[in-house]
Order: structure tokens, then C-alpha cells, then sequence
């Protein structure tokens, strides 16, 4: 059998195994080569367990045909897998995307007491008061003065920024870190923006722009998809 005529392809890394299944035969038959594959000796029961990937490529599977693969992996070899990975998404996938990295603008103060909370990005045009909070789970922008609460990444995003025209906020969070105060005194005059410091492990306050120069990809596409 040639490599064209194969339906699965195993390929050895140093994480542990790679399938990669042909996306243009029919599913019963990636079934039928997967289960010969596996079913080849070469690994004992001396031998750790081996972590698996699975490349679907442009083939869309059903949630019980991806057991069906991981059930059979499983008990032909001391293999398990990690992850499935698909070039395909779903509608419900492509509009939770589409609402994951949509841009929401808010017109107005937002007064203590107030919470404003958006999926995606929210650029707010107006204030946060003390009191008042904001969250998104994407960037939080404020074009006006932030004194009260933001979260930006509130599902776990630790890419994302907050940023506002005056930064004097009672706290800020981005995904699980929190920040209570600017690390550095300011008067408002720069556009500023809370971020997480890789090499720090915690939230820095800086220009913007000195925030783009370190995350080129801030408002880009692939960012958003790696993320979605």
C-alpha cells in the first residue's frame, strides 16, 4: 500500500502519536485500516501509556463517531488520546465564534452599582464611576474614564487588554489575575491599557501604544480564532 492509498497515517513525535485520517473515504473505511493498524504488535505492556492525536483534516464526525474513534484507539493499543483536531466547525461553533470576537459599543456612564457585562470585545464611550463595573470576554475598551471595575477575558483569555483614556481603576481582572492599582503614577494624559506580563506572571499598566509593540497581533484575526 502507498502513502496515497493509505486512509491512515501514523507518524511518530516526541509528545507520541499523530493519526492523520483521510477526509475524502468513507468513514467505515477509515474504521476497517485504523482497526488493522492498531491491531499490528509493537508495543508491550511494559511500556507507558502513549498520547495520541487525531487529524480529522476537512472530515466533519458526529460527537458519537469521535467516541467511536478514541473507543477504538483505546483497546487496541496502551494508547490514549489527547485531542481532536478538525479543519471543520459547526454552525454552533461559528456563531458562538462570530459572538466570541464581535465588537459591542456602549454609549453611557456607568454609575456605582451598574454592572455591564458583553461576550467579545466592548468598547465603552463613556465612564466608569466607582462602583460601576464592566466585563467582556474579550478586550474591554473605555473612552473615557475608568475608576471602577473591568474584566476583560472573563472566560479564561489571558491575551486579552484593558484599555481606557484615564486609568485610575478601583480593580482591574483579566481572565483569573487581578490588579488593584497602576503600577505607576499617571495623569490621565496617554491612552493607557492593562495587560498580563508574560515574564512577570502579573497585570502591568502602560501606554497603548507601548502595548501594541509588544502584542503585534492585539486585534488580529488569527489571535481570535486561536482563541475561539
Amino acid at each position: 500500500m502507498t502513502a496515497n492509498d493509505q486512509k491512515v497515517l501514523i507518524k511518530g513525535t516526541r509528545d507520541g502519536l499523530t493519526l492523520s485520517l483521510d477526509d475524502q473515504c468513507a468513514y467505515k473505511d477509515i474504521l476497517k485500516e485504523l482497526q488493522s493498524k492498531l491491531s499490528m504488535k509493537g508495543i508491550t505492556d511494559e511500556e507507558p501509556m502513549i498520547h495520541v492525536t487525531i487529524q480529522l483534516g476537512k472530515r466533519f464526525v458526529t460527537n458519537e463517531q469521535k467516541e467511536e474513534l478514541v473507543d477504538l484507539i483505546k483497546e487496541k493499543q496502551k494508547l490514549v488520546v489527547d485531542r481532536i483536531e478538525s479543519d471543520v466547525i459547526t454552525k454552533k461553533e461559528a456563531f458562538e465564534w462570530k459572538e466570541n470576537t464581535e465588537i459591542t459599543p456602549i454609549a453611557k456612564t456607568i454609575r456605582s452599582g451598574q454592572l455591564v457585562e458583553v461576550r467579545g470585545d466592548l468598547l465603552l464611550i463613556g465612564d466608569v464611576n466607582p462602583g460601576g463595573s464592566i466585563s467582556a470576554t474579550g478586550n474591554v475598551y473605555v473612552l473615557g474614564s475608568l475608576k471602577g471595575v473591568a474584566h476583560a477575558g472573563i472566560e479564561g483569555d489571558t491575551e486579552t487588554v484593558i484599555a481606557a483614556s484615564y486609568m485610575q481603576p478601583s480593580q482591574l481582572r483579566i481572565a483569573d489575575q487581578v490588579s488593584r492599582a497602576p503600577d505607576y503614577e499617571t495623569e490621565g494624559v496617554y491612552m493607557e491599557c492593562g495587560f498580563i506580563d508574560e515574564q512577570e506572571g502579573k497585570i502591568r499598566i502602560d501606554r497603548l501604544q507601548e502595548v501594541v509593540k509588544k502584542k503585534p497581533d492585539l486585534a488580529s484575526f488569527e489571535r481570535r480564532m486561536s482563541n475561539g
